[in-house]
């Protein structure tokens, strides 16, 4: 309902810092608002005459001084200057403190600093320049530039038969898939701590209420650390976990396999007649680690069949198929879960599933893994190897002992 009162009074305010012209306006405006009946009410509450009112009216439909509605009132170049056009070498300067040589030159003054729009604005202002670090943010829209944080490109040298080792492991897996032989991507995943440490992502929780945990990350001792090793079915998309309290070495490595043979393996390929793994160029299942071979070759003795292994061309690690296939979801399962204990890794790892149909079993491995471990040379000479026609050292097939077919290079 309208208030006629506070009408009046809105005018009494009103009129002594109006004229004639911007008054009409003011009651027509009021009487516009109020729609039906409009003009009378503020008549009755002004004291004005309907007359005027319907006069500012038209005025209110009309474009001021004559313009048509959006053209502009000052003349071109009229209005504060920007600090840009005042200041010529404002952006030539801010150019030059965001040039990527300058991250090499010990000279630079951004060298050890952050580049904030903060920073950038005190060293501009610093060179004689009048800015603000809103200023310079809207400058270095204007230049294209964005936030961005570092990307994981660079793989290193590439080596020339990198495409060649794909093509030939690809071609080899599928041999191996098509004869429903085991075909198993291997690798270990990041050590973690024990402890109620921050674990990256986040889950739901009663507001106001988050998790406590430790503010630093360092190993506690007496609960110790935890190393996933990981063994990847790719024929049946199932994979196997062996969570290690020790260390990373190959011993352990092979025993997460024999571990995936015995639980799982041996029931889904009870007729199996080889075994390929495809693993990384590094680590404790290294091309170059004679450890590595010398425990492959106990398990070709235990499994009784050959043992093919084809690993990855140096730099291209991220491509392992237990990485995107396994790994990823199993952080996916446990993110933002501190991670307590063996029994809460082993339970999150054995609880990690998907709509495609991927699970996983997992088992904790408290046997002891010493590092530093030497392989005798005499030890290395009886690994019954094979190497493959292509990149032998990359592809190669380690036989159990006195087996029938050792002459036979699988290739």
């Amino acid at each position: 309902m309208v208030n006629e009162t506070e009408i009046k009074q809105r005018y009494m305010l009103l009129t002594s810092q109006l004229d004639e012209k911007t008054c009409r306006l003011y009651l027509a405006a009021e009487a516009e608002v109020i729609g039906y009946g409009g003009q009378s009410t503020v008549s009755r509450a002004t004291g004005a005459s309907r007359e005027t009112i319907r006069e500012g009216m038209k005025e209110l439909k009309e474009p001021p001084n004559g313009k048509e509605k959006g053209e502009r009132i000052r003349m071109p170049g009229g209005g504060r200057k920007k600090t840009i056009e005042k200041d010529p070498t404002l952006k030539r300067d801010l150019e030059a403190l965001l040039e990527p040589h300058t991250r090499g030159d010990p000279q630079s003054p951004l060298r050890w600093t952050s580049k904030s729009v903060r920073n950038l604005s005190d060293e501009l202002k610093k060179m004689g320049h009048t800015t603000s670090h809103r200023m310079v943010a809207e400058l270095l829209h204007e230049m294209d530039f964005s936030l961005m944080a570092n990307r994981k490109t660079k793989e290193g040298t590439s080596h020339p038969d990198r495409n060649a080792q794909f093509e030939y492991i690809n071609e080899t897996v599928k041999a191996f898939l098509d004869a429903f032989e085991p075909v198993i991507s291997v690798d270990a995943k990041k050590r973690e701590n024990i402890g109620d440490f921050k674990n990256g992502g986040r889950e739901w929780q009663p507001e106001g209420k988050p998790e406590s945990v430790r503010v630093h990350d360092f190993e506690d001792k007496k609960l110790g650390h935890a190393i996933p090793y990981g063994v990847y079915d790719m024929g049946t998309n199932t994979g196997w976990i062996s969570v290690g309290i020790d260390h990373d070495t190959s011993a352990f490595a092979v025993d997460t396999i024999r571990c995936w043979w015995k639980s799982m393996g041996i029931h889904t390929y009870p007729n199996a007649r080889r075994l390929l793994i495809t693993a990384d160029g590094g680590g404790s299942n290294g091309r170059r680690v004679k450890a590595w071979k010398v425990e492959l070759q106990k398990l070709a003795d235990e499994l009784n069949v050959p043992i093919t292994v084809c690993h990855l061309p140096p730099g291209t690690s991220k491509w392992n198929k237990i990485e995107h296939r396994l790994f990823s979801f199993i952080t996916q399962n446990w993110r933002g879960k501190p991670l307590v204990s063996h029994e809460v890794i082993v339970n999150l790892i054995a609880a990690t599933k998907t709509k495609k149909g991927l699970r996983v079993q997992a088992g904790l491995n408290t046997n002891e893994y010493p590092r530093g471990k030497k392989v005798s040379k005499q030890e290395f000479n009886e690994v019954h190897i094979q190497r493959h026609y292509f990149h032998g050292e990359w592809n190669y097939t380690i036989y159990p002992k006195n087996y029938p077919q050792m002459d036979n290079v699988i290739s």
